[in-house]
C-alpha cells in the first residue's frame, strides 16, 4: 500500500517550506522542496464593477460649477416627482401601507417572485382580452430598474448586443455594459415627435442581437408612440425574430389628447417582457415596487425564460413585503381622479414650458405628449461661445441657478431635458431665467461668424 508523508520544515526566520516525500512499495522518494504561498493583500475591484458606468452621474459629477448665489437654485434635472411636495401620492395609497404595517403580517420573507396574491392583483390590473395575464406571468421586483436588470440578464449573454433608443434612459447602457453586453443605439427622430427611425433600427440587427428595448412613454423625450407606429416596430421585431423588452414605467401617464397603447396588446407573435411599477404613476419612486409582465402567447419564451427569471429573482429574494401587502388595494382602490389631477398638472406645466421656450431665439423645444419630461434643442450655431450642451447647461447654472440635464447624458448632444413635475411658479421663473440667459449669449448669423473669426 502506498503512503504519503508531507513535512513542513521551518527554521528561525526562514520561509516555511513543504518537504514532500512519497513512500511507494517500501522505497522512499523525495519530490523536493516547494515554496509555500506568502500571504499578501491584493484586493481589487471586480471586472463587473469596472465596467459599470452611469453616464448621467459621470457628466453631472464632472460639472464643477457653483450656482449664482444671488438666485435661488431651481433644479429641473431630477426625474423624481416627490422632490417639491406638489405631487403627493393619494391618501388611499398611504393608508393601504399603514394598515399593512400595523397588521404585522408582512414582516417576513416572501417568495422571491412575490406573494401569489400580489402577483394575482397585478395580473388582474393589467389583464385584457388583447393581452391576457395570469399570476404566473408576473414577477415582482425591487422597482422598475430591477425589472429591467432581470429582463436584460435573462435575455442576453456577454458578447451579445441589445438595441437601445437614442436619446434614451441611461440605465440600459449602464446595466448592459456591466454584464458584458454590447449596446447598439437606434435613432429617435425629433422632427417626428421622437418616433423611431425604423430603417436605422432594422439595420442594426445581427445574429448576436438579443433584444430590442422600446421605452414608451419616453424618458427623456416625453413622447408617446401611436398605435400605428408601435405596429411598425412590432413588424420589425417579428421579421427579425427579436424579443422586446418594453419599459412602460410611464404607462398611462399620457395627456388627454393622446392614447397610450401597451405594446403587448398589439401583437400575438412577438414575445415581450414588459417592465413597470408604482414609481411614477403612483408617485412613490422610493417604495421600490416594480414588476415584469411576461407576454408569450406563441410560447416562444417557453419555460426557459420563466425559469431563468425565477432563478435570477432568487438572488435578492424579491421586493419590499410591506408594499407587496398593500399592492392590491393600491392598484384597485386608488381613485381615478388622482390620476386625472396628476396628469392635469403635468399637462399644464408642459404647455407653459413649451410655449415659453418656443418664444426664445436659439431654442427649439419638442412638444411632449406624456411622462414627465420635455426635450429642448439648442441651436448651437447661435451660441458659439459654448462648445456643446454640457457647457451651455453649466453656464446656465452658474449665471441663472437653473439646472437642466444636458442631453449628452442620453447620448444626444446639443439638447437638454426639462423635468415638468416642479410647481408652476418654478416652471415660469425657470423659463424666464432661461430666456434671460439665451438673450445674453445669443448671436445672430453675422455675430456668430464674427466670433468664429475672432477665434
Amino acid at each position: 500500500m502506498d503512503s504519503y508523508l508531507i513535512q513542513v520544515n521551518g527554521h528561525g526566520d526562514h520561509t516555511p517550506m513543504l518537504d514532500v516525500h512519497l513512500k511507494t512499495n517500501g522505497n522512499s522518494m523525495s519530490l523536493g522542496k516547494v515554496k509555500g504561498r506568502k500571504p499578501r493583500w491584493a484586493v481589487r475591484a471586480s471586472e463587473m464593477s469596472k465596467k459599470t458606468f452611469n453616464p448621467v452621474r459621470a457628466i453631472v459629477d464632472s460639472m464643477k460649477v457653483e450656482p449664482n448665489p444671488k438666485k435661488a437654485m431651481i433644479s429641473l434635472s431630477l426625474g423624481d416627482p416627490t422632490v417639491f411636495g406638489n405631487l403627493p401620492t393619494n391618501d388611499e395609497v398611504t393608508q393601504a401601507v399603514k394598515e399593512v404595517l400595523d397588521s404585522g403580517r408582512y414582516n417576513g420573507y416572501a417568495p422571491s417572485v412575490g406573494y401569489q396574491s400580489c402577483r394575482e392583483a397585478v395580473a388582474a390590473y393589467y389583464n385584457c382580452p388583447e393581452a391576457p395575464l395570469e399570476a404566473q406571468d408576473v414577477i415582482l421586483t425591487s422597482g422598475c430598474s430591477q425589472a429591467i436588470e432581470l429582463a436584460l440578464a435573462v435575455l442576453a449573454n456577454p458578447g451579445q448586443n441589445i438595441l437601445v433608443p437614442r436619446p434614451g434612459f441611461s440605465l440600459y447602457k449602464t446595466l448592459a455594459l456591466s454584464m458584458g453586453i454590447e449596446v447598439k443605439l437606434y435613432n429617435l427622430l425629433p422632427e417626428k415627435a421622437w418616433e423611431i427611425d425604423l430603417k436605422h433600427l432594422e439595420s442594426l440587427v445581427d445574429e448576436k442581437t438579443a433584444c430590442l428595448i422600446v421605452n414608451n412613454p419616453s424618458n427623456p423625450c416625453g413622447s408617446v408612440f401611436s398605435k400605428s407606429h408601435l405596429q411598425k416596430i412590432l413588424a420589425v421585431a417579428s421579421r427579425q425574430c427579436v424579443p422586446i423588452l418594453a419599459d412602460e414605467i410611464y404607462g398611462d401617464m399620457v395627456f388627454a389628447d393622446c392614447k397610450y397603447e401597451p405594446i403587448a396588446t398589439l401583437s400575438t407573435s412577438v414575445p415581450i417582457l414588459s417592465c413597470g411599477g408604482l414609481a411614477k404613476r403612483w408617485l412613490v419612486p422610493g417604495w421600490r415596487m416594480g414588476w415584469i409582465l411576461i407576454h408569450d402567447r406563441r410560447d416562444i419564451f417557453g419555460n426557459e425564460i420563466r425559469d431563468g427569471l425565477l432563478r435570477l429573482s432568487q438572488r435578492i429574494l424579491g421586493p419590499c413585503t410591506i408594499v407587496q401587502g398593500a399592492l392590491e388595494r393600491i392598484l384597485h382602490r386608488t381613485p381615478p381622479e388622482f390620476y386625472h389631477n396628476t396628469l392635469s398638472i403635468l399637462k399644464s406645466n408642459a404647455d407653459l414650458c413649451y410655449a415659453a421656450l418656443s418664444a426664445i431665439p436659439g431654442l427649439q423645444p419638442v412638444r411632449p405628449a406624456g411622462a414627465m419630461y420635455l426635450m429642448v434643442e439648442i441651436e448651437m450655431e447661435h451660441f458659439p461661445e459654448f462648445e456643446n450642451d454640457v457647457e451651455f447647461t453649466e453656464r446656465l447654472i452658474s449665471e441663472q441657478s437653473v439646472f437642466c440635464l444636458p442631453a449628452t447624458c442620453f447620448e444626444y448632444p446639443n439638447f437638454f431635458r426639462v423635468v415638468i413635475t416642479v410647481p408652476e411658479e418654478m416652471i415660469l421663473e425657470a423659463c424666464s431665467r432661461i430666456q434671460e440667459f439665451c438673450e445674453m449669449h445669443y448671436q445672430g448669423a453675422e455675430g456668430a461668424q464674427d466670433l468664429e473669426c475672432d477665434k
